[in-house]
């Protein structure tokens, strides 16, 4: 079963290569034929994925422990949800799963309409692209990450699953950004293709392919919020993004990728930016791989990283070429007569200058987290497996210029395209929100800077979007997206700007019976125990929460000791949730005199950040089927 699962990634790569030229030699034609030998290659390469899948899928839920992957990454012990997800817990089971994620969206995209009413040579070129993709996965599975390898002699337990990866949120995580990164293959190729083929009477690609950008984009937030909430959750220490390269290697696909939606915008309504706009969907897709070199070449250190499987300098070298091509594609489609820009003071100019606001946050995120290994370039003996910059720098630099983002939104809207004011009363009113929002938490003592802009930006927004609903092209239902799009992120600036820099957290020490201040709660160790779990044994203890003599509830964080892992202690943190502030609670050690020592903290907002996270995963879905925007003023 294991090689007929091999031998269907090797025909799909032999298939890929096949339809690939296939549509090459087409192309070299007067008159190109339709891509029939592409799309079977497609339509195999998804078959092919989907049983390979499938395969390791019943290797995992039945434990057959001959093969190699299921032995490094399950046991008898673990939950069979956990078993299955174990998929996408290690490097080639990740990549198996990105490449079907990818196959799967170009066989739905081989399946509409909108494809079929594509021309010949576009579909060519578009089949070029996607099965030059397609084969370079099947190449990495079939060489340096063959999740099919089988044991002579199988092992009668397996290794079991990383504790930290045994928690709901990364259930989800993973397969929703690789679902994002497979998404984006379609726009990115059929960008590049018509790009070569302008000459063609056919829809835009913006257009044909903005489902696929969307819910890409929407699954790709979501993927990232969960893994800060899984953060939150299970590394107990309180926090929830802690700028680690991989998390930096998830953000810079979702920055790029919002980037090229606003430059989309003005290639859509107003005819330019057209060659930027194809260079960036390209980019996204080609910053996934890049995220995917960072997770798996060794040349960052990271709780997430997997190490180098022999598949980094492969990985580099895509890369590399396909950055290369798509500069090149995008000069050379550039329409040279597209219409000038209007001046910064238009919604143009603001969205241009939001554009290259995500651009350089990318870009800045980049450089920190490969910082390492451009330092090891300029001196001797350096460590390329060391980590990036602090996370005080990224806070220093990065945030500052989320806080400018937000401002931006909240005048953006209120601007005409080609410039000026529209509903000048109402941006009066946002302009004197914004500034009353700065005063007053000015006088209730939240005075730092970026906080400060940041959240009174984002009540503008809430503000400005709600003052929308007056106008009938507010009311729109694309408008009505657009807003709760925004909404999702002032939200979530509100959460960033108060669960981080005005957290209180402190550690106490304590007796069963003793109490301790936390602010204006009180914090009582009620009684501590200890229990087994599957493949660990753990240490509980049970907080009383108090606020003003009056009870709120508890919290009973743990420290776990599992069996099968040297006997390492993972913290198992716990929560007493609240929209307003949010008690959570890890449990540190316990010495010979049973004091037990934990970390408490009070967190403002935190939770305003799922909830924003939820409206950008969610709300991006509700425009799917809306009808394409007429050239209105809504939405920005």
């Amino acid at each position: 079963m294991y090689t007929f699962a091999f031998l269907l990634l090797a025909a799909m790569l032999c298939f890929a290569v096949l339809g690939a030229g296939a549509s090459l030699v087409a192309l070299g034609r007067p008159a190109a034929r339709p891509p029939r030998i592409a799309e079977a290659s497609g339509l195999f390469a998804a078959l092919a994925l989907a049983a390979a899948s499938g395969i390791l899928t019943r290797a995992l839920a039945f434990s057959d422990f001959s093969v190699i992957y299921v032995a490094d990454y399950t046991d008898r012990t673990l939950p069979l949800f956990y078993r299955l997800t174990a998929f996408w817990a290690g490097q080639p089971g990740s990549l198996l799963f990105w490449a079907f994620s990818v196959a799967l969206c170009g066989a739905i995209f081989q399946l509409t309409p909108a494809y079929g009413r594509l021309s010949n040579t576009t579909r060519h070129w578009y089949w070029v692209f996607y099965l030059i993709i397609i084969g370079f996965f099947g190449l990495l599975l079939t060489t340096w990450s063959n999740p099919f390898l089988v044991s002579h002699t199988a092992p009668m337990d397996g290794s079991g699953l990383n504790p930290l990866l045994q928690n709901p949120g990364m259930i989800f995580h993973p397969p929703l950004l690789f679902l994002g990164y497979g998404g984006f293959a379609i726009p990115g190729c059929l960008a590049l293709a018509q790009s070569l083929n302008p000459g063609a009477t056919e829809a835009r690609w913006t257009s044909v392919s903005r489902p696929f950008m969307l819910a890409a984009w929407a699954l790709l937030s979501a993927g990232i919020v969960l893994g800060a909430w899984w953060a939150y959750m299970e590394l107990g220490w309180g926090g929830y993004w802690a700028w680690d390269p991989v998390e930096n290697a998830s953000l810079i696909p979702w920055l790029i990728a919002t980037a090229a939606l606003h430059t989309m915008l003005l290639d859509t309504r107003r005819g330019k930016l057209g060659a930027t706009t194809v260079f960036l969907v390209a980019l996204t897709t080609i910053s996934a791989f890049f995220a995917t070199y960072l997770v798996r070449s060794g040349v960052v250190q990271s709780v997430h990283a997997f190490g180098n499987g022999g598949v980094g300098n492969p990985l580099l070298l895509f890369v590399l070429t396909s950055l290369a091509l798509s500069a090149w594609i995008a000069v050379k489609g550039r329409n040279p007569q597209a219409p000038r820009l209007s001046g910064l003071e238009s919604r143009e100019g603001f969205l241009v200058i939001t554009t290259w606001l995500l651009l350089l946050l990318a870009g800045i995120i980049l450089i920190a987290t490969m910082w390492p290994v451009i330092t090891a370039i300029f001196s001797s003996g350096g460590d390329q497996g060391s980590m990036g910059l602090t996370a005080g720098f990224y806070n220093r630099v990065c945030l500052p210029l989320f806080a400018g983002l937000v401002a931006l939104l909240a005048v953006c809207s209120w601007l005409r395209w080609d410039g000026g004011l529209r509903r000048k009363v109402f941006f009066a009113v946002v302009l004197v929100v914004l500034a009353a929002c700065m005063i007053l938490l000015w006088f209730f003592e939240y005075r730092l800077p970026t906080p400060l802009l940041a959240s009174s930006a984002a009540v503008a927004v809430l503000l400005g979007h709600g003052l929308m609903l007056a106008e009938p092209a507010g009311r729109t239902r694309n408008a009505l997206c657009v807003a709760g799009i925004h909404a999702g992120v002032a939200i979530i600036a509100l959460g960033i700007a108060f669960s981080g820099p005005y957290k209180t957290e402190k550690d106490l020490i304590l007796k069963q019976g003793e109490s301790a201040q936390l602010g204006s709660y009180t914090v009582t160790l009620n009684s501590v125990s200890v229990g087994e779990g599957p493949g660990y044994q753990f240490l509980e203890g049970e907080l009383g929460i108090s606020l003003d003599g009056q009870p709120l509830g508890v919290l009973a964080p743990q420290r776990r000791i599992y069996d099968k892992w040297n006997r390492m202690q993972f913290a198992e943190a716990d929560t007493l949730f609240s929209p307003g502030n949010e008690l959570y609670a890890s449990l540190l050690a316990i010495d010979a005199q049973e004091n037990v020592q934990f970390r408490v903290s009070v967190n403002p907002l935190v939770n305003w950040i799922w909830l924003g996270g939820t409206l950008l995963s969610v709300v991006p879905f509700l425009m799917l089927g809306a009808r394409r925007a007429r050239k209105t003023e809504e939405g920005c």
